[in-house]
């Protein structure tokens, strides 16, 4: 094959051209870069080239006549110095950061990594077995045909995202043919999508589906990195979602006409994006790709020892997302997901990373200005997991105007309302509406509060409201790990029980739970199963379970919640109230009317004393904000009946949680008794 012209620095990654394919790569502190060509098998390395160009840290070069489907890696040649922050190896193949196809499987060999094992400061143990014939290729792909009209968003209060993971929404899904199951094919296929459509959610938040590798600890123990939060190719869909798990040419076209599919349903797409950590983990990891290619450019190195690596994400390295060619991969990577692959938006997993400069989290780091003006992106929703676990890595309400963001403050603080008496009526208020102390300022918006109760980290609803602490030994860690705080109840048994009364009060905490979370002001979020009443048998961290506990058991589905949850999200999109875009008040308006209107059982105005007594747990409240009209919303969660003194007028109520199945009745007595552990949604009658 004909030898390198200079090519051109941008794009990055393997572009194809008329006369060619334009190869460029970051490493700003490489002394040069080679070009690796395979045979199509993988296994042979017919061809090495010298990246002849060298443009403000970009290697680059033109390999003429050179087409889609052409085999290749690369070897970063420099430095191998960990002190220094350095760790070039050129006898290890390296991964494209920008490929678009990965070729081969990955086995955990000790080839992979760039020092000999046991010396993992690489003082002595610096490996030059190559390890060509076995280290994952990238593939030259030829762009995809352009996306059929993409649907405008959805107005943003009438979001309901529904978070899901691929292979285990469908792997059990009556309807969906056997060969479907587990894939994108079988989350387009009309079985699924009628579930999600009855249900009425609109958003679907999709864990991620970027190309990850399962840990060598979990690889041992014979477990699978399930959730798939280990990413090694940004650019490319995880073939092991697919109905084609070796081809991920085949998996890049099923994801996308997943995508379109769903569109056509109605349905935005959004995906979980991992750009804090990568796959290479830790001062311990391999070397598979950016690790090889520039460590010192990829990675956030400690400042009192460069062998070592920032650890803010738990996982061993730090994406350094404040270097600007770490933010031209990022947005360059959220673009072509936009672009070509049609998704609708994006939830970033440990979301601090992406602000964090040299004096710690800015949302005015370079990352959000960038993203800010991108037209591209402009109108791709962006949800944050606002903390990791690095030093000042809880930001929470911190994110820039647009930005959505879990809130962790809503989840524990309705938990511990409704399950464990650890939050009084004024901390249920404030997270019911939107979370004012954490979002209302600047320009941000009360839908700003992604308001959940459960989420795939975690219990389940059903877990929730059945085990009082976590069992994860499944997990081979000695049920270590996962969350300790999860402020649930057993209701008297751990786990299962065939206890009538246990299993009614479950029942009744679960619905007030699920319509607590649809009918706060903010935007809502279901974890899918839950309305099904899935469980996980207490394991709350089932990270690596790719089997039937971590998959949606459909054949045990609770169809009466379903229907509940689908009538709680009817209610949310009837009723404006609800749902709000702007900031509620409970000060007197021009009119004479309150947008918000707090009461106690006994129909007074709420005091401070009222606010914060923990004998009492149950609570009023009107919202009426102007234009819309007005909801009646009855907390009590209490294990009694309470009797409520209902305001002036008359009102329908059209939902009791603790009965769902009731019609609505109108309500001409001022004084009703409101049902133990229960949600009342109260219409003004006609």
């Amino acid at each position: 094959m004909s030898k390198l012209s200079t090519g051109l620095p941008y794009p990055l990654g393997a572009t194809l051209r008329p006369d060619g394919v334009n190869f460029a790569v970051a490493s700003e502190h490489a002394q040069f870069v080679e070009l690796c060509l395979f045979d199509e098998p993988g296994r042979t390395e017919i061809a090495r080239h010298r990246l002849p160009g060298f443009t403000d840290g970009v290697w680059h070069g033109l390999l003429p006549g050179a087409q889609a489907g052409l085999l290749y890696g690369l070897r970063a040649h420099g430095p191998y110095a960990p002190q220094a922050g350095h760790r070039f190896n050129p006898h290890k193949l390296l991964l494209d950061p920008y490929a678009r196809e990965i070729v081969g499987r990955f086995d955990w060999r000790d080839e992979h990594f760039g020092f000999r094992r046991g010396h993992a400061d690489g003082s002595h143990g610096f490996d030059s077995r190559d390890n060509g014939e076995l280290a994952l290729k990238s593939r030259v792909v030829a762009p995809l045909p352009p996306l059929d009209a993409r649907p405008d968003p959805r107005p943003a209060a009438d979001v309901v995202l529904y978070e899901l993971h691929v292979k285990g929404f469908t792997r059990q899904r009556p309807g969906v043919p056997e060969a479907l199951r587990g894939t994108y094919a079988g989350l387009a296929h009309a079985a699924a999508i009628d579930h999600l459509l009855t249900l009425g959610v609109t958003t679907l938040s999709l864990l991620p589906v970027h190309y990850a590798l399962t840990e060598e600890r979990l690889a041992k123990l014979g477990l699978a990195n399930y959730w798939g939060y280990n990413t090694i190719g940004f650019f490319c869909p995880d073939p092991r979602l697919s109905t084609t798990p070796g081809d991920s040419g085949a998996a890049r076209r099923e994801f996308r006409a997943m995508v379109e599919r769903l569109h056509a349903a109605g349905l935005e797409v959004v995906i979980d994006v991992v750009f804090n950590h990568t796959a290479e983990g830790n001062e311990n990891g391999p070397t598979l790709s950016m690790r090889g290619l520039d460590n010192a450019l990829w990675y956030r190195l400690a400042h009192e020892d460069r062998s070592q690596y920032e650890n803010s994400t738990g996982c061993g390295n730090t994406v350094n997302v404040h270097h600007p060619r770490v933010t031209q991969f990022v947005l360059d990577c959220l673009r072509y997901w936009v672009e070509a692959m049609g998704v609708d938006g994006f939830r970033f997993d440990l979301a601090p990373v992406l602000g964090r400069t040299t004096h710690g989290f800015d949302p005015q780091a370079p990352f959000f200005s960038a993203l800010a003006q991108d037209p591209l992106l402009a109108r791709a929703r962006l949800i944050a997991e606002p903390w990791d676990v690095g030093y000042g890595g809880y930001q929470l309400g911190r994110f820039p105007g647009r930005w959505l963001e879990w809130n962790d403050r809503f989840r524990d603080g309705i938990r511990q309302f409704w399950l464990t008496r650890g939050a009084d009526r004024a901390e249920f208020a404030r997270r019911l509406l939107a979370s004012s102390d954490r979002f209302h300022h600047g320009t941000r918006a009360p839908l700003a509060s992604v308001n959940h109760v459960v989420a795939h980290d975690g219990f389940t609803l059903r877990d929730l409201v059945s085990y009082r602490s976590k069992h994860n030994e499944a997990n081979g860690e000695a049920n270590n790990d996962g969350h300790n705080a999860n402020y649930s109840v057993n209701c008297g048994v751990e786990g299962p029980s065939d206890d009538a009364r246990i299993n009614t009060e479950r029942g009744r905490l679960a619905r007030a739970l699920l319509a607590t979370a649809l009918f706060a002001q903010g935007t809502p979020m279901l974890a899918a199963g839950d309305e099904l009443g899935r469980s996980q048998q207490g394991n709350n961290n089932a990270y690596c379970q790719d089997n039937p506990l971590a998959w949606i058991d459909w054949q045990a589905a609770d169809a009466s919640l379903a229907a509940y949850v689908a009538r709680l999200a009817a209610l949310r999109r009837e009723l404006p109230a609800l749902r709000q875009s702007r900031w509620l008040s409970d000060a007197l308006r021009a009119d004479g009317g309150r947008d918000v209107d707090w009461r106690d059982p006994a129909g007074q105005p709420m005091t401070v004393a009222s606010w914060h007594d923990t004998d009492s747990r149950c609570l009023m409240v009107t919202i009426a904000p102007d234009g819309a009209e007005a909801v009646l919303l009855i907390f009590n969660a209490e294990p009694r009946d309470r009797a409520c003194l209902l305001p002036a007028g008359h009102w329908r109520c059209v939902l009791d949680s603790s009965a769902p199945e009731a019609a609505g009745q109108v309500l001409a007595q001022a004084t009703i008794d409101v049902p133990a552990q229960s949600v009342l949604l109260l219409r003004p009658a006609a």
